[in-house]
């Protein structure tokens, strides 16, 4: 929020809300907020950057097109997470019910990004913050119901490798992000 200096002159309309806000006998905390607010308001005219400005902020490749699609970070999701049951088989004894449970964990992390990103592929154009709500809202809905049912159906279950496998591919994202 911006405030006023000293040695700026105050803008008009600013000197009348002071005197309203000091005989309504509001404490001066309020009276600091409103002005700032009315500051912030005046100041709305937002003007989008020309491409030689966003190039000197953001690089050269700012308008080139991301690498990374939802379909890519799923994959990735895989990998790591057969990466990480194939550790799990390795070093942990008995192996079969640790790579099991790993392998689940990982499950329970890209089976629902799938699901996530082939939404997406059906939306096509019509994307709106809603229909993304909806797609997080399964998301989750179905991440949720994967640790249900195995808590519940898989009675040997190691949950050790099965949350650490999943994550590491739940921070897939960041990877994905960071290789951007």
């Amino acid at each position: 929020m911006a405030a006023q200096s000293s040695d700026q002159a105050p803008h008009e309309g600013h000197d009348e809300h002071r005197a309203a806000h000091a005989a309504s006998g509001s404490s001066g905390q309020h009276a600091t907020h409103d002005e700032a607010w009315d500051v912030e308001q005046q100041d709305n005219n937002i003007v989008p950057l020309t491409r030689t400005e966003a190039e000197k902020l953001f690089g050269p490749d700012v308008s080139r097109p991301s690498r990374v699609t939802p379909f890519r970070v799923v994959m990735a999701q895989m990998v790591l997470s057969l990466g990480a049951t194939l550790l799990w088989w390795l070093f942990y004894k008995p192996p079969g019910d640790a790579a099991l449970s790993a392998f689940l964990g990982g499950a329970i992390c890209w089976v629902p990004s799938a699901m996530f990103a082939a939404r997406l592929r059906t939306l096509s154009g019509a994307e709106t913050a809603m229909s993304w709500m909806i797609g997080e809202a399964l998301k989750m809905g179905a991440t949720i119901a994967m640790f249900v049912a195995i808590a519940f159906w898989y009675r040997d279950v190691r949950w050790v490798p099965l949350l650490v496998t999943y994550l590491v591919a739940l921070k897939t994202y960041w990877i994905a992000l960071a290789w951007r």
